[in-house]
């Protein structure tokens, strides 16, 4: 049987080492390689070409679901399992949009990521039960009417949507230039577009945006969380 080659992308180390020592006994896998973040995970799937690619949603430079579209349009056979702390409709929503085949909470990961693996492995989906009820929704509800503002958010390139997440995570202009290997010049006429596309007029309204739409996620830090538990 051929081994199922595994990228694990997560902004925090102990969680990337957790997820490796769940998957690296198993039979048949091979965690070949850790990203960081977004932007890293791309450019490591791309480099490593793995058979499946665990991503954080909360992500910086890149989160998680862009980083999806961009490694499934250079590697569309390419299995996404999605890890999140969020189970909102609305992220649930974005996930499948994604084109990710897998859908799981992190505190779940302990519990049901062989399960997971072992499913997209087989070229199947996982997705909580709540997920199939969206789905299954989908088809029969009506298609609300959107607000102009989801319709620019729709109209949103994924490039204009990195410059979004670089800039909502404090970047300069200039910093989201070298970031992305453009001009100056180009990254302010991104920036004028998105501010005229979202009808927004101050990068305080931007990052509000970024965040509602899950562009960028406000999520606790490990530590805060250990001290809460």
């Amino acid at each position: 049987m051929k081994t199922l080659r595994i990228l694990i992308a997560d902004d925090h180390e102990v969680v990337r080492r957790g997820l490796a020592s769940l998957l690296q006994n198993h039979e048949g896998w091979e965690v070949c390689g850790e990203a960081v973040d977004g932007r890293d995970a791309v450019d490591k799937a791309a480099k490593l070409h793995p058979d499946l690619v665990i991503l954080d949603i909360g992500m910086p430079n890149l989160n998680g679901l862009d980083a999806a579209r961009r490694i499934l349009h250079v590697a569309p056979r390419t299995a996404i399992l999605v890890l999140t702390i969020d189970n909102t409709e609305q992220i649930m929503r974005e996930v499948l949009n994604a084109g990710a085949r897998g859908f799981l909470l992190k505190s779940d990961a302990g519990r049901d990521l062989v399960s997971a693996v072992e499913a997209l492995q087989g070229h199947r989906t996982f997705f909580t039960s709540k997920v199939a009820e969206i789905v299954l929704n989908g088809y029969l509800a009506p298609t609300p009417l959107s607000s102009p503002l989801d319709a620019a958010k729709e109209r949103l390139t994924l490039r204009e949507r990195e410059v979004v997440q670089l800039l909502a995570e404090g970047k300069t202009t200039k910093e989201v230039a070298v970031v992305l290997g453009m001009s100056v010049k180009t990254a302010e006429t991104h920036r004028s577009n998105i501010m005229r596309k979202l009808a927004l007029h101050s990068v305080s309204q931007l990052v509000l945006y970024a965040v509602r739409n899950n562009i960028v996620q406000t999520i606790p830090s490990l530590d805060s969380e250990a001290a809460a538990s």
